[in-house]
């Protein structure tokens, strides 16, 4: 049966897909990075965001030159999401004590962020969502493990630190691993529920990411350093 041009048009062409231009910009992120992170101080930080922003920008060209319309969205989506990012850092560094942004100069949010860690979480994120084909679960999944990676080897490259009465393993806050899969997950819905929308539906869904993975902190936190278990009468 032929097909009609609107259904043609419809169709993704599977064909035309392209994943070397995305390639080539993680490969860019890894060796940027390296390079940042080898500078002195001060100059580490401005290099680093340097590259943050750097990579933020040419994913959004790489995306568009896949081919690929689902990793183009996905990759615009983050972009708020990650700006939002900064408000839970911000609680845990400034409120609860329990993180800790060593100097290592460049702008910085009220003396307690770099301002690289707002974009700093679109990688991580288009990975994890990416690698999931936009499933919740296995975003979640992927999530807790990409991130985990990235907890273990912030503290030696002098990104970020866990600090305070925390439980841990191989030098990472337990709390903050349901919590960054809950994170993967959230991300996941509200990109599927937004994609179609406007503008300004997908940033408030940005931010509603990004209250829900504060939440999702806080409350594993709770429970796993505070909370004592016990039944009192």
């Amino acid at each position: 049966m032929p097909t009609s041009p609107a259904a043609t048009a419809a169709a993704p062409d599977v064909r035309s897909s392209d994943l070397t231009p995305l390639l080539l910009v993680h490969a860019g992120l890894v060796l940027a990075g390296g390079l940042s992170l080898a500078l002195p101080r001060p100059a580490q930080g401005w290099g680093v965001l340097a590259t943050v922003l750097a990579y933020v920008i040419a994913l959004q060209v790489a995306a568009r030159r896949s081919g690929r319309a689902d990793l183009a969205a996905l990759a615009a989506f983050l972009v708020p999401v990650s700006v939002f990012q900064v408000l839970p850092d911000w609680v845990l560094a400034d409120l609860i004590g329990t993180l800790r942004f060593p100097d290592t100069g460049g702008l910085r949010v009220d003396d307690v962020i770099p301002v690289a860690m707002a974009g700093m979480w679109v990688a991580p994120l288009f990975i994890a969502v990416a690698l999931a084909g936009g499933r919740p679960g296995r975003a979640a999944l992927l999530s807790a493990v990409v991130f985990l990676g990235a907890e273990i080897a912030a503290p030696a490259l002098g990104l970020w630190e866990p600090t305070g009465d925390t439980t841990r393993w191989a030098g990472v806050a337990i709390y903050v691993v349901p919590a960054e899969a809950a994170l993967g997950w959230a991300t996941a819905v509200a990109f599927t529920a937004t994609r179609r929308l406007g503008a300004w539906p997908r940033v408030g869904a940005a931010l509603a990411v990004s209250t829900f993975y504060l939440g999702a902190l806080v409350l594993a936190h709770f429970l796993i350093d505070v909370a004592g278990w016990r039944i009192t009468g």
